[in-house]
């Protein structure tokens, strides 16, 4: 089958990206293959095995999936195309007849953690937690029986023979976890209105005031920042760059003034794509930010110089 319709996804069958996955329209269409890490995942993409791939990004209580960002910062170029949002709540996966208080050990992805660790206090105060590549890879452990029960979709439970054991697992009200397509550069979709903006930024130089400069680029235009974190380079200790998400389109020309002035100020700049918002919310502009009011005020400069002003 050619890479032009298969993508590639956090796997194994079960995860909470595999479910995502399917709220598009196009999986129905293509091979999805799953794999065992977001590396792997996007690694695919830029070898031309896959068209796309289909990984976390974000979540409403843990912030960035730092194996996304990560692996969006470096090696060779990807962009975003699309997003989904995701609710989220967990399931207590088990092997068929064990009680909860046999339950000694748990696991499940990283990410998983934080958002049932109140639940494990009261319920499960004494279990052992270890990590799992994946909410489906947990179920697939305990499946093997080395570990007693996982954390993840109650959807999980059939496909490794478990039941789910308790359900609607989550401490914090409305989780949502962002589900990102990524694939090779390429030209962006048209805005639609309700768009976002990603990209990643390496400071040029590290003094007094710096990161302040750098987002001043966007407080000065208008745009609204709806995500910024700072990653690690690699290059030693204090030395980050900073992935954003913004709103708008970098056709919009407030966001695209300001991927400009990013490209001045900053030692590298990648962009990450614009693309439709999930919840096609539109952003409110603020007067002066428009792009007719760009193109006026370019009329005017225009007028300056051939001294018609």
């Amino acid at each position: 089958m050619p890479p032009a319709s298969r993508y590639t996804y956090l796997g194994p069958e079960g995860t909470f990206t595999e479910a995502a996955l399917h709220t598009l329209p196009e999986a129905a269409t293509r091979e999805l293959t799953p794999m065992v890490s977001v590396p792997t995942a996007l690694d695919a993409v830029r070898s031309g095995e896959a068209q796309a791939a289909f990984v976390p990004i974000e979540n409403s209580v843990e912030g960035g999936v730092t194996a996304t960002l990560d692996e969006l910062a470096a090696g060779s170029p990807l962009m975003i195309y699309r997003e989904v949002l995701l609710p989220i709540t967990f399931a207590l996966l088990v092997r068929p007849g064990t009680p909860l208080g046999d339950v000694k050990t748990v696991t499940g992805h990283p990410v998983a953690q934080p958002q049932v660790r109140k639940w494990l206090g009261a319920n499960l105060p004494d279990a052992l937690w270890e990590s799992a590549a994946s909410n489906a890879d947990g179920a697939r452990l305990v499946q093997e029986g080395r570990y007693d029960a996982a954390f993840a979709g109650e959807f999980a439970a059939a496909p490794y023979g478990l039941e789910p054991l308790v359900t609607d697992i989550h401490d914090a009200e409305n989780a949502v976890t962002r589900f990102v397509l990524v694939g090779r550069p390429a030209r962006p979709a048209a805005p639609t209105g309700a768009d976002k903006t990603s990209v990643v930024f390496w400071l040029r130089t590290d003094h007094p005031g710096a990161l302040l400069e750098v987002l001043q680029e966007f407080a000065a235009r208008g745009v609204n920042m709806m995500r910024i974190e700072s990653r690690p380079t690699g290059e030693g200790i204090g030395r980050y760059c900073f992935s954003i998400d913004c709103e708008g389109h970098v056709q919009d020309r407030r966001v695209g003034d300001v991927l400009m002035g990013l490209k001045r100020a900053c030692r590298e700049v990648r962009f990450l794509g614009s693309y439709p918002r999930a919840d096609a919310q539109q952003p409110t502009l603020r007067e002066g930010t428009t792009d007719e009011d760009f193109v006026t005020a370019a009329d005017w400069l225009t007028r300056c110089l051939d001294g018609r002003s």
